[in-house]
């Protein structure tokens, strides 16, 4: 049987290690037929190419810092030149300095809170705006989030960024709509990644999930968003754009009491 994606070109950003949840896409996404190229930058590529190299079928990692508008110009032309089209991207990309973090909300200056929104929320409209001439219709964008509805302890200006993200997807998925690309997030319940890990504070945030969510949940399972991700890159999901998709054990459903920060 073909699968899901059988014939789509995709680019997947945030892959660091084999842990990440977009090394899990990727996996699942070559499983279920797609083509597949990464991306990465600076010091970080190393890591990512050796997480390229243990997928079932190695692919090329391209250099890509997504706030540099020079880099997502050559990323376009690299794409273009190599399928002459795309059919889906991830964007799994966050980041903000440490004292945007860990309770340091009141304390946090403006310089870092700025950072945290343009990496991980403008930087969605900036890879779309890129890439979307390249995306047929039918095509898809879909980025990781993580619930942005509450103010989480020890997420702080991050989590701020994440409210961001999803309205930038909103707009996204407007403003694309007519060239029938779709936008949409999966909204994942805390996952011990490289980058979660860095958060201070991170087990108390991840212990409000592992108590409260109906199905329970795993913070070692990245691989849980994998398929979600797929449904929403596949045709399956061809009327479903501006939504985001919680991917939490039922966790966002339950109105779980939250601890203060």
């Amino acid at each position: 049987m073909a699968g899901l994606l059988a014939g789509k070109r995709l680019l997947i950003t945030g892959v660091i290690t084999k842990d990440s949840m977009a090394f899990h896409v990727a996996a699942r996404a070559q499983q279920e037929g797609a083509e597949v190229v990464l991306t990465s930058f600076g010091r970080v590529r190393r890591l990512t190419e050796r997480a390229a190299a243990r997928l079932d079928t190695p692919v090329d990692v391209l250099e890509l810092d997504v706030n540099r508008p020079e880099d997502l110009e050559a990323v376009a032309a690299e794409i273009g030149s190599r399928w002459g089209g795309l059919d889906g991207v991830l964007h799994a990309i966050a980041f903000a300095p440490a004292d945007a973090l860990g309770g340091r909300f009141m304390t946090t200056p403006a310089a870092s809170a700025l950072t945290a929104f343009q990496t991980s929320a403008f930087s969605l409209k900036a890879l779309a705006a890129a890439l979307a001439p390249l995306m047929p219709p039918g095509a898809s964008i879909v980025g990781l989030d993580f619930d942005a509805s509450r103010a989480w302890p020890v997420y702080d200006w991050m989590g701020v960024a994440k409210a961001a993200l999803e309205s930038v997807s909103r707009y996204l998925a407007r403003d694309l709509g007519a060239r029938g690309i779709r936008v949409n997030l999966v909204s994942a319940g805390p996952l011990g990644t490289v980058a979660a890990r860095d958060i201070p504070g991170f087990e108390q945030l991840a212990a409000l999930w592992q108590q409260g969510a109906p199905l329970g949940w795993d913070i070692t399972d990245p691989a849980i968003i994998a398929g979600p991700v797929c449904f929403l890159l596949s045709e399956l999901a061809r009327g479903i754009s501006g939504e985001i998709l919680h991917v939490d054990g039922g966790f966002h459903a339950v109105g779980a009491a939250i601890a203060p920060s």
